[in-house]
């Protein structure tokens, strides 16, 4: 007989498919610490029963426009940081996607967006990713620094989809048709995983900055105008990534 310390480290590495055959095979245990492991075992099941749930109301635009061919998901990240670019990411997913857990990124920890970027680029159709530098975004403002990057994003795929999925905005000077949609990276799968995507790439970036310009802890702010951060940048002044036109204020 199977030690109970044995069977809860076999239902702790449990996948989905095999939870029937699971509790198959101990259903007729009678022991407390095994009658427990399978009370743990239904509650794996229904929790995944309701992320099954959510991803698919998460398709619903997927599903609305999938006879027109490749669907697009686009979004943004990094429009009110003080430093660093605006970060666009444009995923097109397969038709049958099986990724759950995608949701607007800012929901999700960073470990659970650094697992999903892996199986998103792993799974996705193509990718793209497209960034415009602080540079670019005074130049033009961020606005339109967002859209260059989300042009750059969608240049970047191969295949050319027939649909884009926007959160909330519509991109000039493309020619492909858009559904902005508000919320959109809570709302569509296609747009989370753009979303999931733009938020790693840049704050991977951040990170790296992080390593030659350490007194303004961008590897913890990412940019964003935290406490420690503005008074840093009254001391040391700004960096190379700042964005002169957010830092007014301050400097």
């Amino acid at each position: 007989m199977q030690k109970i310390g044995e069977i809860k480290a076999e239902l702790q590495v449990l996948q989905p498919e095999e939870y029937d055959a699971f509790f198959e095979k101990y259903k007729d245990d009678t022991r407390n610490g095994v009658r427990k492991l399978l009370e743990q075992l239904h509650k794996k099941e229904a929790a995944y029963q309701k992320e099954l749930a959510r991803t698919e109301a998460m398709k619903v635009y997927e599903h609305k426009y999938e006879d027109l061919g490749y669907i697009c998901g686009i979004d943004e990240v990094g429009r009110g940081p003080l430093a660093g670019p605006v970060v666009a990411g444009a995923v097109i997913l397969p038709k049958d996607c099986k990724i759950l857990y995608l949701n607007d990124s800012k929901q999700l920890s960073a470990k659970k967006r650094e697992e999903l970027y892996d199986v998103i680029m792993e799974n996705a159709v193509a990718v793209g990713i497209g960034m415009a530098s602080p540079q670019r975004i005074d130049e033009i403002n961020i606005l339109q620094a967002t859209y260059e990057a989300m042009r750059e994003a969608i240049s970047k795929l191969d295949p050319v989809p027939q649909i884009l999925l926007n959160d909330a905005v519509t991109i000039p000077q493309v020619t492909i048709p858009q559904v902005p949609i508000i919320k959109g990276d809570a709302k569509s799968v296609s747009i989370a995983a753009a979303s999931i995507v733009a938020k790693v790439t840049r704050d991977r970036m951040m990170v790296e900055y992080d390593k030659t310009m350490p007194e303004y802890g961008f590897a913890s702010n990412k940019g964003y105008g935290a406490a420690a951060h503005i008074e840093a940048l009254k001391k040391y002044g700004p960096s190379p990534i700042h964005r002169a036109t957010f830092i007014k204020n301050f400097v």
